[in-house]
């Protein structure tokens, strides 16, 4: 009989973040996206997260099938990651990120930039399903 252990949603997220900081500082800034994606993949690997890559997923309007988008990580089959390599996180990237999470009926999703001298993070939420004030995030363990 196999048991279910569930992972805490502040826990994933810290292990991805902490995987993201890792390629960041390892490669730096100034690759197109899918560098990055390459080498989160083998770091999430690495840290034993279960994900999917490029996860093509159906959207919905009222009920009915619209056409599909990837995904660009799907992690623990929980955590929407949308990646990006811009110099800065806009806010129309939140804007894109937190639509899908709602499309997707997902909950929880991080939105991850590689494009500036410093990573950027920004976690997002399903406002249907999270209550962002209520959830904490402690990245400190």
């Amino acid at each position: 009989m196999e048991k279910t252990v569930y992972i805490d949603i502040n826990d994933v997220t810290r292990k991805i973040i902490g995987c993201a900081m890792k390629v960041h500082s390892t490669l730096g800034n100034g690759f197109q996206e899918v560098i990055y994606q390459r080498a989160l993949a083998i770091e999430l690997k690495k840290q034993g997260l279960e994900f999917r890559r490029e996860m093509e997923m159906t959207i919905f309007y009222d009920g009915i099938d619209i056409g599909t988008r990837r995904v660009d990580f799907f992690v623990e089959n929980r955590v929407m990651l949308e990646l990006k390599a811009v110099e800065k996180i806009e806010l129309v990237h939140k804007a894109q990120a937190i639509n899908y999470c709602e499309a997707y009926g997902i909950a929880d999703g991080l939105l991850i930039n590689f494009g500036g001298k410093s990573l950027e993070f920004n976690r997002v939420y399903n406002h249907r399903l999270v209550n962002p004030a209520a959830v904490p995030l402690n990245l400190k363990k």
